[in-house]
């Protein structure tokens, strides 16, 4: 099921809540809304062995960030300092931001 809104945006902090990278904090590199993942630094590592090739001439193991499912991670409140739920509110311009149910913080990208 494709989800229309992910309560998470690039440069989030965010904390894994399951899998292997379990309690590890890191920043949203990219969000992937058609499959619903999100590509965080320095989480979920994957190693790829590739052969040398014209843009790598030795070849070898490379590391690099695989995506990650966004229900598998929460977003961090600046203000708690501890993962929490969001909720959205439109403000009296229109705009409408997304606020910690803990604190009732506007969390800001």
């Amino acid at each position: 099921m494709i989800r229309d809104s992910i309560p998470i945006k690039k440069d989030d902090k965010v904390k894994i809540i399951a899998g292997k990278d379990k309690g590890k904090v890191g920043k949203v590199l990219k969000v992937i809304k058609k499959k619903n993942r999100l590509l965080v630094e320095n989480i979920n590592i994957v190693k790829r062995h590739t052969k040398p090739n014209a843009q790598n001439r030795q070849g070898g193991i490379l590391e690099s960030e695989a995506p990650i499912h966004w229900s598998n991670v929460m977003l961090m409140c600046n203000k708690c300092i501890e993962p929490v739920r969001v909720k959205k509110k439109t403000l009296d311009d229109g705009k409408t931001v997304r606020i910690c149910t803990k604190c009732s913080e506007i969390i800001d990208a």
